[in-house]
């Protein structure tokens, strides 16, 4: 505990202070003095700020608590909207997201919630049974092992409200590329690639190999792969960058140790986007085909041309021979 290394700095520096030479009382005009810069005035600055950093961490605990139900009140919010059947497709999309973003932190506070009744719990067992000694030692272990579990749901808690990359929760791509030291970095690469790959079993990712060319011994020049999973790119977006070795590669003879370097890049897939086009932010425009066609389609308005108006972006087409096909 906090407190218990303070008293531990404290035994230190009463034994360094024994050791330590005297302090004169005439070095210092003002009868504080001696205190600011003896080393137990160190020890009690540095025992009173732990005992700040405690009362800092209840105050965290507070605040915490609000945010938590908030995060209840807004969860409870969402599961009604997406119940009531009015509910437009795009609400209830946005609905649903928002959702699986709260689902891991609301299992943590329905964990804290059961965790911090079954205190409450035994501490009023404790009240009712004073006298019963084998009673209340069962109870205060029992009550010490869930204080610990609740201040570990606190704390995994605490973590998952720090704010976070909209892109951590998306899929990745990942290329590694041999760099400087021949086929040795090719082997390598190699070796990160599958580092990676088993990485990605180990987490119950997907791993699919989409590209790989192989060197001569059979390293890996260049390798990509897509991993598919939850939270793939912010476990994976740090990874990124030159990746370097020092060893003896099997190509090496006289057994001197070479330095070989790949690069690593971790890429967000991107979400699908659902483009809304309103009628009347397109201009549609009909016109003659050109070239080969046949003369029914050079001389009727068989071509169209659609204009987004905000963008300006235009599409055109003149394949087939009447409008009706082409739309």
């Amino acid at each position: 505990m906090r407190v218990d290394g303070a008293w531990r700095n404290l035994a230190r520096a009463l034994k360094r202070l024994e050791s330590a030479a005297p302090i004169s009382r005439h070095r210092y005009s003002h009868p504080h003095a001696p205190i600011l810069h003896s080393p137990v005035s160190r020890c009690f600055r540095s025992y009173s700020d732990e005992v700040q950093q405690h009362q800092l961490s209840s105050d965290l605990v507070r605040i915490m608590e609000q945010r938590l139900s908030a995060i209840e009140h807004r969860n409870a919010s969402l599961q009604n909207l997406v119940n009531q059947p009015e509910a437009s497709p795009a609400d209830y999309a946005r609905a649903n997201k928002e959702l699986r973003k709260l689902s891991g932190c609301m299992d943590l506070i329905t964990h804290l919630r059961t965790k911090q009744k079954e205190i409450d719990g035994l501490k009023s067992m404790m009240a009712e049974c004073p006298e019963d000694k084998d009673m209340l030692d069962m109870v205060t272990e029992e009550l010490r092992q869930a204080i610990d579990e609740e201040k570990r749901l606190q704390s995994l808690l605490l973590r998952s409200l720090l704010p976070k990359d909209d892109a951590d929760e998306r899929d990745s791509i990942l290329e590694v590329r041999a760099g400087t030291g021949g086929e040795e970095a090719s082997l390598f690469a190699m070796d990160i690639f599958k580092m990676y790959e088993r990485y990605s079993y180990k987490k119950g990712w997907k791993f699919e190999v989409v590209e790989i060319t192989e060197s001569d011994l059979r390293g890996f020049k260049e390798a990509s792969a897509a991993i598919s999973g939850s939270g793939v790119y912010g476990k994976l977006k740090f990874e990124k960058g030159i990746h370097r070795v020092q060893r003896v590669p099997v190509t090496e003879k006289s057994g001197r140790v070479h330095t070989s370097a790949v690069s690593v890049a971790i890429l967000p897939q991107a979400d699908e986007v659902d483009v809304q086009l309103r009628n009347e932010e397109l201009r549609i425009d009909t016109y003659r085909s050109g070239g080969s066609g046949g003369q029914h389609a050079n001389t009727t308005n068989s071509a169209v041309r659609i204009t987004h108006i905000p963008t300006g972006m235009t599409v055109a087409i003149q394949d087939e021979r009447s409008q009706h096909m082409v739309l």
